[in-house]
């Protein structure tokens, strides 16, 4: 993720400009607002002042305002080298990739170790998949500021983005000094990945239930490393995990972990059992449904296909949009990009014979209420309580479109076909240029080719579903 600097106060324009950057660096930000807006009411062609104003704005997402005043910055002030590394910033929050990297090599030509212009250089050519290219400037970043967490953190999601899995696990260790997670808050001594026989280990969950659900393969492996393992979730994944991994205890956060010697996270298990591109358990899936949810679950379906009068050839659950994630800024932003709304997806409507089951729950799960045209469209969400009746609804279904969520994890994680709507910008854990990934046998992506452009990835989907749906009516003689 991007870095956001402040402008030298030694060349701030006066004192009540000062105080506003204090208040911002406080993390007082409303307050700050409210002081920038005052230095600016008095004198609007303050230049650091329009600067720090425009950063502070594009922290808060309201990023064509903070494009106007970053914009005025660098006209007022060329020779200043943070405007120009804050008004980057701006540009890469709204994708405009190219912009973000001619404002980035505008600031490192006047202040060429400019440590957070680099490392947010490194990420734009990363959104653009020129992995390679980035490292150099992470690489740069981290040789002028080494003790930066966020610097260390992009480079390390550049280095997984590649599939430097050994180099890049190590390296994201460094999260918890970036701005992405924060401290991890372990209390107690921290594993390491050595044999820990007679003694016990507390995994803590990390992320959102997505990651919790994609690392959490790595559980029985650890395991094997000696002692008791014992593994806190959040409630809604507790039944599922704890049928799918029945020689591990799975507590959940709220309770009181008992007690144990040693701590981790789960996100960092890949590195401390070593995982590389070639290594990644478990692919074929890992995850257990519980049979007599799936029954119950039969029953229904059955019901829904004699209600609508013809068998289809597919039954499909659909999932349009993630968890906004509102509580971290770098999150929901990320989920701006990633989700769709459900008439964006009209044009599965137009492949015959197939009949959709909602598995969009929250608060865009309304929108199945008025599906787009032609889509059949069944919503049986307010009886999905938890992660187990989501995988029982989904062990009675053939596949599942999704876009990048928990649900392709667990989906995929049952072992069920997922084809995937990924952004441009993409998760570092589907690599580059792959339509396949190493961590999911059954899963497919189809990527974004420019920000923003759903519809070219969609019109493949829908020419993929098509031949599908052909080729099942024709195995069966339908």
């Amino acid at each position: 993720m991007a870095q956001h600097s402040s402008s030298d106060l030694s060349l701030a324009s006066d004192l009540q400009t000062m105080d506003a950057v204090a208040l911002q660096r406080a993390n007082r930000l409303q307050d700050a607002v409210v002081a920038y807006q005052a230095v600016l009411q008095r004198n609007p062609d303050d230049a650091y002042a329009l600067s720090n104003y425009g950063g502070l704005l594009c922290t808060l997402g309201e990023f064509h305002a903070a494009q106007e005043l970053l914009a005025r910055a660098v006209r007022l002030k060329p020779d200043m080298a943070d405007a120009w590394s804050n008004y980057g910033n701006v540009l890469y929050e709204q994708q405009d990739y190219a912009g973000a990297i001619a404002a980035f090599k505008k600031c490192l030509t006047l202040q060429p170790q400019h440590g957070l212009a680099l490392s947010n250089l490194g990420v734009v050519l990363d959104c653009q998949g020129r992995h390679a290219l980035a490292q150099n400037f992470h690489a740069a970043a981290i040789r002028f500021e080494p003790d930066n967490g966020q610097s260390r953190t992009n480079y390390a999601l550049s280095l997984l983005a590649q599939g430097r899995y050994a180099e890049g696990f190590e390296a994201y260790e460094w999260r918890w000094n970036s701005n992405i997670i924060g401290k991890h808050n372990l209390q107690g001594q921290l594993w390491k990945g050595e044999t820990f026989v007679g003694k016990t280990l507390l995994v803590h969950t990390e992320g959102g239930f997505g990651d919790m659900l994609h690392f959490v393969r790595f559980i029985p492996f650890a395991a094997e490393r000696g002692g008791k393992i014992i593994v806190k979730v959040r409630k809604e994944l507790l039944t599922l995990l704890q049928r799918s991994f029945p020689e591990q205890m799975f507590i959940t956060v709220d309770d009181v972990a008992p007690p144990h010697e040693l701590e981790c996270s789960v996100g960092s298990l890949p590195y401390l059992l070593g995982t590389t591109l070639e290594t990644i358990p478990l692919a074929n899936g890992y995850l257990t449904a519980d049979p007599v949810r799936v029954a119950s679950w039969k029953d229904r379906l059955d019901k829904d296909v004699f209600f609508n009068a013809a068998k289809p050839t597919l039954s499909i659950g659909l999932v349009w949009a993630g968890s906004p994630h509102r509580e971290v800024r770098y999150v929901e932003f990320v989920d701006q990009r990633r989700s769709v709304s459900l008439q964006s997806l009209a044009p599965l409507a137009q492949v015959p014979n197939v009949l959709f089951y909602s598995l969009q729950v929250g608060e865009k799960g309304v929108q199945a209420k008025a599906p787009p045209a032609g889509m059949k469209l069944i919503n049986h969400t307010k009886s999905l309580h938890d992660f187990d009746d989501t995988a029982a609804l989904i062990s009675n279904l053939d596949m599942v479109i999704s876009v990048d969520t928990s649900v392709v994890h667990l989906a995929a994680g049952l072992g069920k076909p997922v084809w995937m709507l990924s952004r441009f910008d993409q998760c570092w854990r589907w690599l580059s240029g792959r339509t396949d990934t190493p961590w999911y046998d059954n899963l497919r992506i189809y990527q974004q080719p420019e920000p923003g452009d759903w519809n070219t990835p969609l019109q493949k989907m829908v020419s993929d579903l098509r031949g599908l749906e052909e080729t099942i009516r024709e195995n069966n003689n339908i």
